[in-house]
């Protein structure tokens, strides 16, 4: 067993799985003196994956295909770190079997620049079937948080002065939850929104957004 662990051939898969050591040990050196390198990490995560709404048949065409790759892979619906342990586990993990086994019959290893990327593509389903099991496991954080683009569509009604072309005024609209947003509005023709008076949300602008009478 050592001796497949410190060949040559397998020097990646044992730095992966001692990385993988490491980073668990770090963590929880850093939860007893109350701190966490789960910030940190996350960081990393490309923004698309944390911003965009996650489903299990969705495309999302306007993402390149690596972003695409990393979300099939489960990379930002769970948390960096515990993402990390999964993959460098597995990784090692299957590098050492295939290694074990092309050894059992031929009584050498694969040459590390073959072992080393077939590896990381027979890993890959298995990232992902862990990931998926993990996800459904950690506990979600829920947010009513919201982008100011959600609340094209919906009806704001104007609280405060007359609203004119290029001179909004204020308005309060509710979104999905039931949340009050206080904005500005303006119509998109030249006429007025009298206060008191409900309007249909169509576009943002850079002050606020324009809207359309309710007929």
């Amino acid at each position: 067993m050592w001796e497949l662990f410190i060949h040559p051939s397998n020097l990646i898969f044992s730095v992966s799985l001692s990385l993988m050591v490491l980073l668990g040990v770090l963590e929880c050196l850093l939860l007893i003196v109350g701190s966490s390198s789960q910030g940190f990490l996350d960081q990393f995560v490309p923004d698309q994956l944390i911003e965009a709404p996650h489903s299990e048949f969705d495309v999302h065409v306007d993402h390149d295909a690596f972003v695409q790759l990393l979300d099939w892979l489960y990379l930002g619906r769970i948390p960096m770190l515990v993402w990390l342990i999964i993959f460098l586990t597995i990784y090692a993990l299957t590098g050492f079997i295939l290694q074990s086994i092309f050894y059992s019959f031929s009584t050498h290893y694969f040459p590390l620049w073959i072992a080393a990327p077939a590896c990381l593509i027979l890993c890959m389903p298995l990232v992902r079937i862990c990931s998926a099991s993990m996800a459904k496991i950690l506990p979600k954080d829920e947010t009513t948080a919201i982008h100011s683009d959600e609340l094209i569509g919906r009806t704001a009604i104007i609280i405060l002065g007359e609203a004119r072309l290029n001179y909004p005024a204020q308005a309060r609209v509710k979104d999905q939850f039931g949340q009050s947003h206080y904005i500005l509005v303006e119509p998109e023709i030249d006429i007025i929104f009298a206060q008191g008076q409900e309007v249909l949300l169509s576009e943002r602008t850079s002050m606020g957004f324009r809207a359309q009478a309710i007929t």
